[in-house]
């Protein structure tokens, strides 16, 4: 038996769950299918620890506006991150040490020389393909951009391993305009762009947001469904799962990530320049790792080439109590070099930096091996922004595409998936009101 709806839509991440709230409060029929046993999607607070950790998107600011009218609108409150005391980093296979104020000195002219552009190319960021002539940048890698530079060898190698660990991905995959677009949407300034991605996260955890916009809509929320195939003619849309339910729908609203598209047979086929962005793949490729350390450890902040297994850590829970231990953060760029959860090879990372910790545990998610997302936050290789952008925004007949990877700002973060949501639902129902005109 099919059951029919006005819309579908896969996947229950922030993208799904905002166009879910938006579509289903006008009115509108709303089946919403989840693969996993949960929402969020790339976010997940998960107990561990026997704390609270965010198994994936974490960070959120007052800078990213969707996302912060979310959490006005949910009463929510933020905390910072612990602040570092010393900064640690290698370079030449030697470590460095130094205070917060001396390494933000170090790394800004690099960071100003290749950021210095952004609101040139990206005047306006949410309407990344405005310039015109974006196409002579875009092929460019940040290994391009830190070769015309004139930086000392080690503040190169100490750049292009902060990029790497932002993009996670190896540097070669990591288009300049992925980098600028970050930057311009923090109105230009990097040491704003800094602030906002890695300092403030929610205090009740990204599951409290997610269960906010779910509590404030009506759609049909089912978990454990696995869309396998999507079909459309000009009766309309018909979405299959793994086992064997079919959905009928008027619009169909997929918030799979460009990685995991390929786990959807569509009938008839992607567009070709979606399809190809599709087999091409997006850069991310990454980790992210948890790391309990015996004991009381003062607050410090890391930093590593991209050859290492991790490139940046951070204290990011201090220990409690008299036996309590301290709860480290970690990122690496490349999931098939080290697993989150190999605590041999993290501990060998980790002692990169300092071979006086004791590392008890590490965990984490290795989402890269997750055939639902295949990816960590979504970043761009060169060239992607100006092939396929514009492409995956305008969706494939009755199937429109939602979430961070599709997003025009903030890319890679809550945000964008917030907004890609809210453009995809105003979308679709200004398709609808079309239709009964």
């Amino acid at each position: 038996m099919t059951e029919s709806y006005d819309v579908v839509i896969v996947g229950a991440g922030f993208a799904g769950l905002t166009a879910a709230r938006e579509l289903s409060r006008r009115g509108y029929s709303v089946l919403q299918l989840e693969a996993r046993d949960r929402m969020g999607g790339r976010t997940w607070t998960d107990e561990r620890f026997g704390r609270q950790l965010e198994m994936g998107g974490t960070w959120v600011h007052w800078l990213q506006p969707h996302t912060w009218s979310e959490i006005t609108r949910y009463d929510l409150a933020v905390v910072a991150s612990p602040t570092a005391q010393q900064v640690r980093w290698i370079a030449g296979g030697q470590v460095r040490v130094e205070s917060p104020a001396d390494f933000r000195a170090r790394i800004t002219p690099g960071h100003n020389a290749l950021l210095r552009d952004a609101l040139k190319w990206f005047p306006r960021p949410y309407e990344p393909l405005s310039n015109p002539d974006l196409g002579e940048i875009d092929g460019q890698c940040i290994l391009d951009r830190f070769g015309q530079l004139d930086l000392a060898d080690e503040d190169r190698e100490l750049q292009i391993g902060i990029w790497a660990e932002h993009f996670s991905a190896p540097p070669e995959l990591c288009a300049l305009t992925q980098a600028l677009r970050w930057c311009a949407a923090a109105s230009g300034d990097w040491q704003l762009m800094d602030d906002s991605t890695s300092t403030y996260r929610i205090a009740t955890g990204t599951r409290s947001l997610a269960e906010g916009i779910h509590a404030d809509s009506t759609a049909d929320l089912r978990l454990g469904q696995v869309v396998r195939r999507i079909s459309q003619d000009a009766a309309g849309a018909v979405v299959v799962t793994a086992d064997s339910r079919t959905y009928a729908a008027r619009q169909v609203i997929v918030t799979v990530p460009v990685n995991a598209l390929a786990g959807i047979d569509f009938e008839p086929a992607l567009p070709p320049l979606i399809g190809a962005a599709v087999a091409e793949r997006l850069a991310s490729r990454g980790l992210k790792t948890w790391i309990k350390v015996r004991g009381e450890v003062e607050p410090f902040t890391a930093y590593a080439p991209a050859s290492n297994g991790l490139t940046w850590l951070r204290s990011e829970f201090p220990a409690t109590g008299p036996d309590g231990d301290t709860i480290f953060v970690a990122f690496g760029p490349d999931a098939a070099v080290l697993d989150p959860n190999d605590l041999a090879g993290v501990t060998n990372a980790v002692h990169r930096w300092r071979d006086d910790l004791e590392i008890l545990e590490v965990t984490g998610h290795h989402w890269v091996a997750d055939e639902f997302s295949r990816e960590t936050w979504p970043m761009l290789q060169p060239g992607q922004l100006t092939s396929y952008l514009a492409a995956l925004q305008a969706g494939h007949g009755l199937v429109r595409f939602a979430g961070s990877d599709y997003a025009t700002a903030w890319a890679g973060f809550i945000d964008g998936a917030i907004e890609s949501g809210l453009r995809t639902a105003a979308t679709v129902h200004r398709t609808f009101q079309s239709i009964t005109r």
